[in-house]
């Protein structure tokens, strides 16, 4: 759990450059994240370029159009993090 937190953290903060005005603790980590935050395609694929920067994960095309909410997005990168 605590990787998840830590994976959490580094998204929320991810977005906060996309998107400074977003609460990250008001976010429903169910919800789909572009409902809940207004993002446009280029700024979903610089969120995606700055998860990668921060956690060294990357996010093929193929799974970046399944990965919908920010719980998914944890589920997906702490998965891929070297234990």
């Amino acid at each position: 759990m605590a990787r998840e937190d830590e994976v959490r953290t580094q998204l929320l903060a991810a977005l906060a450059e996309i998107a400074p005005e977003v609460d990250g603790a008001a976010l429903d980590a169910e919800r789909p994240l572009r409902q809940q935050v207004d993002l446009d395609s280029a700024d979903w694929l610089n969120f995606l370029v700055a998860v990668h920067e921060r956690l060294g994960v990357e996010i093929p095309d193929a799974e970046a159009g399944r990965l919908r909410t920010l719980a998914q997005v944890v589920a997906f990168c702490s998965a891929r993090l070297p234990p």
